[in-house]
C-alpha cells in the first residue's frame, strides 16, 4: 500500500519546499522504493497557464499536456519519475469537480460544504495521483502543500490531509514542516520564536510534525536545535538544518547526513538499503570543478525573475556540466535591444538564446538579437517564441518580406509568416480546433508530439529521425510561405507528421556555424545526468566559439 508523506510551509514563502520535497524523493529512490510526488496549489486559477511569469514563474509542461507549477520541473531533474497531469492540481480544479458532481446530482440533494465535500474531494485527488491501489501504485507518495501555514486559502488542503492521515492509520503518513529561523543581526543570534509559532499554528489544526526542515543563511547549532526540539515537541532528531548551499544539488547530501531518509523510513516502516548518494556527489563536484566558462546572453522580457525562465536555466547548467565548464548566463531584457544599441549588449557573449514568451513587449528587441546572432555567427538557439522570431528576422531581411510578423503581434500584416493556426492533433491524439476568440487557457498545442526530423541537417545529428518534446505555443509557423523561406535558404529541418507544421528551422552550417530555432520546448526534458542532447549541442557550439574568440 502507498505511504505519504506530507511536506507543508511556514514562517515565510519561497523557502524551497519544492527543493525540500524533491531531495527527499531522491534519497528514497535511492534507496529503492517507487516515488512520486504531487503539488497542490491554493490558488483559485484552474491551472497557472494565463498566469504571468512575474507573478508565479514558469509553467512547467508535462508530456501528457498538464500545464503545473515549476516545482514539477524540480521533481522530474530529481527523481526518474515522470510527471502527469494528476501531480498537480489547484484549488480551482477541486470547486470545479465539486461543482460538476453537485450539478449531475452526485450528492443526492445533500448541502454541499467544504468538510467533508471538498477535503474528500482533495483526498481522492492525491490518492489518484498516487495511484493508490492500482497497479501503477507508488511506495510512497510526497505531497508538497503549496502556500504557508496560517494562510486561509491553505486550510482546506491542510484538513484535507489531516482526516487523510488519520484514514491511513498509524505509520503510512508522515508530516515535514519547512521553516525559517531567521539571523538578527542587531541582536547577533538566531531567532526560533517564528518556528515555534508556525508548529503551533499546526498543531492547532491538529497536524504534529515528525520532521522540521529549518532554513536559515547559516547551520543551526545544536542547542538552538535542541531549543526547537522542546518548544515544537519534535524529537531532536527530526529538527534538521538547512542552511543555504551554492548549489541545489548538494540539499539530498545535506539531508541525509542529518539523518531525514533514515527518520522516514522508520516512521513508515520501510525496510530498505541504504541510500546511494555517488551519482549526487559525482553531481556537485562537476558543477564545482569546471574546466572553462561559455557567457550566454538569454534575451527574453522577464528577466526581473529568473523564475520565469527555470527550466531553461537548468538545462544551460546541465549542458554545461556534459561540456565540463560553466555555463555563465545574463539576462538582457529584450526591450532595451529595440533602441538599436545591439551589439554593444551583445557583442561580448560565445551564445544567445530567445526562449519563450507571449505578447507583443519586447519583441522587435527578440527580432533584433536574432538578426545579430545570424549576421554574426553568434550560435543561437530559439525555443517557441524564439524560434518565431527567428523565422520573422529571416523572412524580414533575407526572403525580402520586409513587413513580416506574427499575427499575434500585427493582426494586419502583409505577410503573416507566424499565424494561429486552426486545427491540430493534442499529446492524447484527440483533434483539437482553435480561433482568435477561443479562451486563451484553452488554445494552446500542449504536451508531448513527434515530429519527423529532415536527414543531413543539424537537427538530424542531435535527434535522429523523429524528435518528441513537449510543446506550450498558440501561434504557429505559416504553411503558405515555407517554400519562399526555403528558397531564401532557410532549412525546415522538422515537420509534424500530421499537420505538417514547422517544428524547427535552421541555417546550413556553411552559411552559419549553429543556428537553431525549436517550436516546442526542450528545456522540460534536461536532467542534470544527461542534460539535452539540443542544449548539450548549443553548448558546445558556444564553447567553440569561446575558444575561437581567445585563439
Amino acid at each position: 500500500m502507498t505511504k505519504f508523506v506530507f511536506v507543508t510551509g511556514g514562517v515565510v514563502s519561497s523557502l524551497g519546499k519544492g527543493i525540500a520535497a524533491a531531495s527527499l524523493a531522491a534519497l528514497l529512490e535511492s534507496r529503492g522504493l517507487k516515488v512520486t510526488l504531487i503539488k497542490l496549489d491554493p490558488y483559485l486559477n484552474v491551472d497557472p497557464g494565463t498566469m504571468s511569469p512575474m507573478q508565479h514563474g514558469e509553467v512547467f509542461v508535462t508530456d501528457d499536456g498538464a500545464e503545473t507549477d515549476l516545482d514539477l520541473g524540480h521533481y522530474e531533474r530529481f527523481i526518474t519519475t515522470r510527471m502527469k497531469k494528476t501531480n498537480n492540481f489547484t484549488t480551482g480544479q477541486i470547486y470545479m469537480s465539486v461543482l460538476e458532481k453537485e450539478r449531475r446530482g452526485d450528492y443526492l440533494g445533500k448541502t454541499v460544504q467544504v468538510i467533508p465535500h471538498v477535503t474528500n474531494e482533495i483526498q481522492d485527488f492525491v490518492k489518484r495521483g498516487a495511484g493508490y491501489n492500482t497497479t501503477e501504485a507508488v511506495d510512497v507518495a510526497i505531497v508538497e502543500i503549496g502556500g504557508t501555514v496560517g494562510d486561509i486559502e491553505s486550510l482546506p488542503f491542510l484538513e484535507a490531509v489531516r482526516q487523510m492521515s488519520l484514514r491511513l492509520g498509524p505509520n503510512n503518513a508522515a508530516f515535514v514542516h519547512l521553516t525559517y529561523v531567521p539571523w538578527i543581526a542587531a541582536a547577533g543570534e538566531l531567532k526560533t520564536k517564528p518556528t515555534q509559532h508556525t508548529v503551533q499554528k499546526m498543531r492547532e489544526i491538529g497536524i504534529q510534525p515528525d520532521a522540521l526542515l529549518c532554513r536559515a543563511d547559516r547551520p543551526i547549532p545544536d542547542d538552538e536545535r535542541e531549543k526547537i526540539s522542546l518548544f515544537t515537541n519534535v524529537a531532536q532528531w527530526g529538527v534538521i538544518s538547512m542552511p543555504d548551499v551554492d548549489t541545489i544539488y548538494k540539499v539530498p547530501r545535506v539531508l541525509h547526513e542529518q539523518g531525514l531518509d533514515g527518520l522516514i523510513c522508520d516512521k513508515l516502516r520501510l525496510n530498505t538499503p541504504p541510500a546511494n548518494l555517488k551519482r549526487w556527489d559525482d553531481l556537485v563536484y562537476e558543477t564545482q570543478h569546471p574546466q572553462g566558462v561559455v557567457r550566454i546572453a538569454m534575451v527574453g522580457k522577464y528577466v526581473e525573475l529568473s523564475d520565469s525562465y527555470k527550466s531553461v536555466n537548468e538545462a544551460l547548467r546541465h549542458a554545461g556540466m556534459k561540456n565540463h565548464v560553466k555555463s555563465e548566463i545574463t539576462y538582457v531584457d529584450s526591450e532595451t535591444l529595440e533602441s538599436g544599441d545591439v551589439a554593444n549588449q551583445l557583442g561580448g557573449f560565445d551564445a544567445i538564446l530567445v526562449p519563450g514568451g507571449f505578447g507583443k513587449r519586447g519583441v522587435e528587441g527578440k527580432i533584433a538579437a536574432a538578426r545579430f546572432a545570424r549576421e554574426h555567427g553568434v550560435p543561437y538557439l530559439g525555443i517557441c517564441l524564439g524560434m518565431q522570431v527567428a523565422t520573422i528576422e529571416f523572412a524580414r531581411h533575407v526572403a525580402g518580406l520586409t513587413h513580416a510578423n506574427s499575427t499575434e503581434f500585427e493582426p494586419q500584416t502583409p505577410h503573416p509568416v507566424i499565424a494561429l493556426i486552426d486545427e491540430w492533433q493534442d499529446a492524447d491524439g484527440s483533434i483539437q480546433k482553435r480561433d482568435a476568440n477561443s479562451d486563451l487557457g484553452g488554445t494552446m498545442r500542449l504536451g508531448a508530439q513527434s515530429s519527423d526530423v529532415a536527414p543531413g541537417t543539424l537537427a538530424h545529428a542531435i535527434y535522429g529521425d523523429v524528435v518528441t518534446e513537449r510543446h506550450r505555443h498558440r501561434y504557429e509557423a505559416n504553411t503558405q510561405y515555407l517554400d519562399r523561406l526555403r528558397a531564401a535558404g532557410l532549412v525546415i529541418s522538422a515537420l509534424t507528421q500530421r499537420e505538417h507544421l514547422t517544428e524547427m528551422v535552421e541555417l546550413p552550417q556553411d552559411v552559419h556555424p549553429w543556428y537553431v530555432g525549436v517550436q516546442f520546448h526542450p528545456e522540460f526534458k534536461s536532467t542534470p545526468w544527461d542534460g539535452h542532447p539540443l542544449f548539450n549541442a548549443f553548448v558546445k557550439a558556444g564553447l567553440i566559439q569561446h575558444k575561437s574568440k581567445k585563439g
